[in-house]
């Protein structure tokens, strides 16, 4: 009779007001060892009972698996793979149980993953495809178990999801296109041996399943979560071309007009230009100059992310500021964008880019180059930004481009009255203490030049320093009394 019962004990359970009864009645433990059954029928509905009585009660869950149920439910999936209706119930008890750590724990230890991509890739329904991926995404929230989905095919099984149901316009299929994302995203972040298996572990076959889901994820989503990789992983994400075939969608698009396309491919690749190892290989493989191509682009918003692209680029590295910095198209683009006036930010992000170029550049053929195309002037006027961040981005890029060639730059900076600027942010109550460092730092370089020297004298700037000696910011004071020194010849 134990069969009949087991099914009673699951109609029974399905109304609430059981529930407590068979909890009292000590049913569920007395339910568990029939999971070891090889009775289906047994396996269905103690399986169910089981489910019903502890669905949303975390301390009985808890108690299940303390008791070990878990290698029976893996056993289930394991076994009857054939079996929807097992299936099924072994899928929703894994559900209702994976959230829990001691279960996460336990799972570690068994082969659950392999068993989850045998379901994903023989899932006919919607419904349980849903299923298996709540699944995954509670799993994946534990390192050793993300490992162990890597390992086993998952992220492989996503991309021949996300190949099969791209273009479709059914909202079932965005769902189901959108967990798969999601998993994705939740398989790369967290702990780095799982995020390096996970990009060691993909073919080349995998990499357009790849792609396709950085695009979606980025147009859908509007983040960069999916590229915020480590560095061995961005490393190991140009070794499988992904970059690359970023840039030839991207340039494809360009021509074809898709700017959300474009804005999500340079969103991906801005993302990914972050690490120093990816900037290195950026370089090495070319990317900067196919980036620069598409600057024919006359989207506004493509144009601000091409910009940004671009400066997270150079941002630290020599090498990129003076391979951009001598390029006399991209400069005369920018400079040409650093006047135009608009709500877009592309003015403001082209100024941006040459003040990074100036900053982490080391050459006085960057510096040259960026004065015949004009662009000095530029960074001057930003020097008066009315955002503190831009303001010390220009005076940080003046000061290091006069280290390096102040000769060159004494011309545009008298002409563009430079000094004057200075002196104004230094006057001003309102000017933060950090520019007021930074603008005196720059003062200190200028003071090298005998021309600038005399502006600075003439400008009655002395008196302004001897002020801020006084001022209530520590850093601010030091400042102005080294200036100060500079200024009368004391060191």
């Amino acid at each position: 009779c134990a069969v009949k019962a087991a099914h009673v004990l699951s109609e029974i359970a399905k109304n609430e007001e059981m529930k407590t009864p068979c909890i009292e009645a000590d049913l569920v433990l007395t339910l568990i060892p029939l999971l070891e059954s090889t009775d289906q029928e047994m396996l269905l509905h103690a399986g169910r009972a089981i489910g019903r009585i502890c669905y949303d009660n975390r301390s009985l869950q808890e108690e299940l698996v303390k008791v070990g149920v878990i290698p029976s439910l893996v056993r289930i999936l394991t076994d009857y793979a054939e079996s929807e209706p097992l299936v099924h119930v072994a899928l929703l008890a894994l559900y209702n149980l994976a959230d829990l750590d001691s279960a996460k724990e336990a799972l570690s230890m068994t082969k659950v993953a392999e068993q989850l991509v045998k379901q994903l890739r023989r899932a006919e329904s919607h419904e349980r495809l849903e299923i298996v991926f709540e699944v995954l995404q509670a799993l994946a929230e534990n390192d050793a178990l993300k490992v162990q989905l890597v390992d086993a095919g998952v992220p492989e099984v996503l991309s021949e999801i996300l190949l099969r149901l791209h273009g479709s316009s059914q909202a079932e299929d965005t769902c189901i296109v959108k967990a798969a994302s999601d998993l994705i995203v939740s398989l790369l972040l967290g702990g780095e041996k799982s995020n390096l298996e996970f990009c060691d572990n993909q073919s080349k076959a995998t990499t357009n399943g790849l792609c396709l889901f950085a695009l979606y994820y980025m147009r859908k989503k509007n983040a960069l979560t999916f590229f915020s990789l480590r560095d061995g992983n961005c490393l190991r994400m140009f070794q499988l071309g992904v970059i690359h075939q970023l840039l030839d969608l991207l340039e494809k698009q360009v021509q074809s007009g898709d700017t959300s396309v474009q804005q999500a491919a340079l969103s991906a690749l801005q993302s990914l230009a972050i690490p120093v190892v990816s900037k290195v290989q950026m370089l090495e493989e070319g990317v900067a100059q196919r980036i620069e191509a598409l600057l024919r682009s006359e989207s506004p918003p493509v144009q601000f992310k091409l910009l940004g692209t671009l400066r997270m680029l150079a941002d630290g590295q020599a090498d990129a500021a003076e391979i951009l910095g001598q390029d006399p198209q991209l400069l005369n683009r920018l400079v040409q964008w650093c006047s135009v006036s608009d709500p877009s930010g592309i003015c403001g992000e082209a100024n941006r880019l040459l003040a990074s170029i100036l900053h982490h550049n080391r050459s006085q053929e960057v510096v040259k180059a960026i004065q015949a195309a004009q662009g000095v002037k530029h960074l001057v006027s930003m020097t008066t930004s009315e955002h503190a961040a831009m303001q010390n981005e220009a005076l940080k890029a003046l000061a290091i481009a006069s280290a390096i060639d102040l000769e060159t730059l004494e011309e545009p900076f008298k002409e563009s009255q430079l000094v004057q600027n200075l002196h104004k942010l230094l006057r001003d109550d309102n000017t933060s203490p950090e520019v007021k460092y930074n603008s005196m730092g720059l003062l200190c370089r200028l003071l090298n030049s005998g021309d600038l020297r005399q502006e600075i004298e003439e400008d009655k700037i002395k008196d302004t320093l001897e002020r801020l000696c006084s001022h209530s910011n520590g850093n601010v004071v030091k400042e102005a009394i080294t200036t100060l020194q500079v200024l009368r010849g004391e060191t």
